[in-house]
């Protein structure tokens, strides 16, 4: 799970790098850094399941709206024939800019759901220590 973590960490600021030229950087940056941040305690070994938790439901949130939004994946799908969404993003489609997001939205969800399921079965193995009374 390091390594997995690792790679995640690396991708995940590269991701939030290349969000400086969007249209809304100010909401992806803080996303996938929340997600880098998560990655790097799991990495260490520090697992936080309420974090993990919340990112998962504020991002699945978040994917719902992308999928209903104007423009959205349903449009992707319903207008535009799932159209190819690795072409350079033009005014004239903006659902290309949409869907992205809805699908970086799915790699942040699955990456903390992954640690979420490593960091309960680590619990299970782990023994709880009781305190002296």
């Amino acid at each position: 799970m390091k390594i997995f973590n690792i790679v995640w960490i690396v991708l995940f600021i590269i991701f939030a790098g290349l969000q400086y030229n969007d249209p809304d950087p100010y909401l992806w940056m803080p996303i996938y850094l929340y997600c880098a941040w998560f990655c790097y305690l799991a990495a260490k070994k520090e697992f936080y399941p309420i974090g993990y938790a919340v990112g998962i439901a504020v991002f699945t949130g978040y994917a719902i709206y992308k999928i209903f939004d104007n423009n959205g994946l349903v449009d992707w799908f319903e207008y535009h024939h799932a159209e190819s969404l690795v072409q350079t993003m033009k005014a004239e489609k903006p659902w290309v800019e949409e869907v992205r997001e809805f699908f970086g939205l799915v790699i942040c969800i699955a990456v903390l759901g992954a640690n979420w399921v490593y960091a309960v079965k680590e619990r299970k193995k782990v023994p709880v220590k009781k305190g002296k009374r």
